[in-house]
């Protein structure tokens, strides 16, 4: 099963769905005149420059910001730290400038779902916006190509108890163990068994009260969900921005060599790094590429969902938002996370390149200005809350695919069952679930990229067309 998983996730996360991935970008950013770039400073006036304006929203609505603090919610989420540092350091520093170029790119699919999202999406039996996907291959392609809207609702249903719950909750007792054991305590010593498996009971408790959080949010409906990610998302992110960008002030005068590494990486990891490591060119672009894709899922169809609850009724002005929301993800927060490793690379941190690291190479970055005991804590925090939002962000695409597919009276027994699966995730080995969800989540993008090429005609209409009247004063 292992075998097969393993050569299933080489096809989802391989070269070529990597190529069809940033080709479709390339695509939509070739016929709108790389509008991401064009018009980067009007999207940015009209997203987070009108954030601290008051928006409102009606039944069954969340504002426009909540849309995108909870797409942010689950794209926000431990791959910002523990899967950058891993992609950094076995693709070599050269995968930062793959992540970069992938991001940039990313940027115009992102913001053709999100168009599509709004202009295709209807209200659901509770009287609730529901889209993505599933609901502009039905009411955009048509109901002949209903098999691909299925295919992407099993796959998203499926893939949200792995990537965005099991996994998420086993990192937050993971980091809390580790938290705890860096201030003296022995996680490992009060310990259970179950099924076979030794299972520390700080692990436990931490599975329950996650759950419990979760089932607080989850049931209290997309509203509810909207307004926890609004205050959550942006606390968490400044907080991590403000300590990461601490420690690259702090080793400043390595900033111009990291950034040296970064671009003579990205074509030789040996001219890069001084010697053979034995990174190849296509490792680092395959795990830059990969690693900024993961990141802020440009492409994978799950954002959408989130954007399509908007109170915002133009197609356009929400789909600025997913400029926004790749660029935050990607260009600032993943960016920090590499230039810390970068900065610190012999200056108090080994960094053993061409071999896998995560939280711990991460902690050692920050101890260089926080101490060990602090980092460990601001880690612990930091990766909490941005698994925990991971989790809140993708119950909703879990129940919105579950909707699809059954129908508004099953979501209630998924969201109960998606809550109880949170305390399993927290106290078990989720090696291979974990490949299995990574798999599942890298297939949910075929059927999106399909409706996503076949209704570019549609995003390319309404974005002249929002444009024109713009400029008219229109808008």
């Amino acid at each position: 099963m292992t075998e097969i998983v393993k050569t299933l996730n080489g096809i989802a996360w391989g070269p070529w769905m990597l190529i069809l991935l940033v080709g479709t970008g390339i695509y939509l950013s070739t016929r709108m005149g790389f509008l991401q770039f064009r018009k980067f400073g009007y999207a940015m006036r009209n997203t987070i420059g009108k954030v601290f304006h008051k928006q409102s929203a009606g039944d069954g609505e969340i504002t426009p910001f909540q849309a995108v603090t909870t797409a942010l919610a689950a794209t926000v989420g431990t791959g910002n730290i523990a899967g950058v540092t891993g992609a950094i350091v076995v693709g070599g520093p050269g995968a930062v400038f793959w992540m970069w170029l992938s991001a940039l790119f990313g940027m115009m699919t992102k913001y053709a779902e999100v168009v599509l999202a709004v202009r295709f999406r209807e209200r659901n039996a509770k009287g609730d916006w529901v889209g993505g996907p599933m609901y502009y291959i039905k009411n955009g392609l048509g109901k002949k190509w209903n098999a691909l809207a299925v295919a992407f609702s099993l796959l998203g249903g499926i893939a949200a108890f792995g990537i965005g719950n099991m996994t998420q909750a086993n990192t937050i007792a993971g980091a809390v163990n580790t938290a705890i054991d860096a201030f003296g305590g022995n996680t490992g010593a009060a310990t259970v068994q179950l099924l076979g498996q030794s299972i520390t009971i700080s692990s436990v408790v931490v599975g329950l009260l996650v759950a419990v959080i979760v089932a607080m949010v989850l049931f209290g409906g997309i509203k509810r969900i909207g307004a926890v990610a609004e205050k959550l998302v942006p606390f968490m992110a400044l907080a991590y921005i403000i300590c990461a960008l601490a420690v690259v002030l702090l080793h400043l005068d390595s900033l111009g060599a990291a950034f040296a590494m970064i671009f003579k990486g990205a074509f030789s990891a040996k001219s890069a790094l001084g010697g053979a490591f034995g990174i190849t060119i296509m490792t680092t672009i395959q795990k830059g590429v990969g690693r900024g894709v993961f990141s802020n899922e440009a492409g994978l169809g799950s954002a959408p969902m989130a954007h399509a609850a908007t109170a915002e009724s133009d197609p356009v002005k929400q789909g600025l938002y997913g400029i926004f929301e790749v660029f935050v993800d990607t260009i600032v927060i993943c960016t920090l996370t590499a230039l810390t490793i970068l900065c610190t690379a012999g200056n108090g941190v080994d960094v053993v390149w061409g071999q896998d690291a995560g939280v711990e190479l991460i902690t050692k970055c920050f101890a260089t200005v926080f101490g060990t005991r602090a980092s460990a804590l601001v880690l612990a925090v930091g990766i909490s809350l941005f698994a925990l939002s991971t989790i809140l962000g993708w119950a909703l695409y879990g129940s919105r695919c579950c909707e699809f597919l059954m129908g508004t009276r099953a979501v209630p027994v998924y969201q109960a069952i998606f809550v109880v699966v949170v305390v399993i995730g927290a106290t078990m080995e989720l090696g291979l679930v974990w490949n299995i969800a990574d798999t599942l989540n890298g297939f949910m993008a075929i059927p999106n990229l399909i409706a996503l090429l076949g209704l570019s005609g549609v995003v390319i209409k309404l974005t002249k067309n929002y444009f024109q009247k713009e400029k008219l004063g229109q808008k």
